[in-house]
């Protein structure tokens, strides 16, 4: 969250320069960067992050693919944290808090039509096999 929301790295760069400070082994550093952080409960992918004491805060997500067509939901995560998806993503300006329609499926292959910011947006089912999302 810190290399997010005060370095200004997108979410497709975090997690290998992520994986370099996990393994700083600076107690005060980790206990300092999480106050400053205001204690965040997940990271920019919407994976939990566990408190001190290792717990783990639940979270009611499921598969966008498996949405039915005409529910609202707001993205919470994804699948697959590959830079490619992330930036796919970006394009489409789907991001974590993104409010999302289902607008319609396809019978034949499963994409999905979605209402995204206004505007509509044809999905495949890989894509939406690889988003996670909370109904609102």
């Amino acid at each position: 969250m810190f290399l997010l929301e005060k370095l200004d790295f997108s979410w497709d760069e975090v997690h290998d320069v992520a994986e370099q400070l996990e393994h700083i082994k600076s107690e005060k550093l980790t206990n300092k960067l999480e106050e400053f952080l205001d204690f965040p409960t997940e990271d920019p992918h919407g994976d939990p992050i566990p408190d001190r004491d290792g717990n783990i805060k639940k979270v009611d997500k499921k598969l966008l693919s498996e949405v039915p067509a005409g529910k609202r939901v707001i993205c919470v995560g994804v699948k697959d944290s590959s830079s490619a998806f992330l930036q796919y993503l970006d394009k489409q300006q789907i991001a974590l808090g993104s409010g999302i329609e289902v607008v319609s499926r396809e019978d034949f292959d499963q994409s999905l039509t979605l209402l995204v910011k206004d505007r509509q947006l044809l999905v495949s089912n890989k894509i939406a096999s690889n988003l996670f999302v909370k109904v609102v």
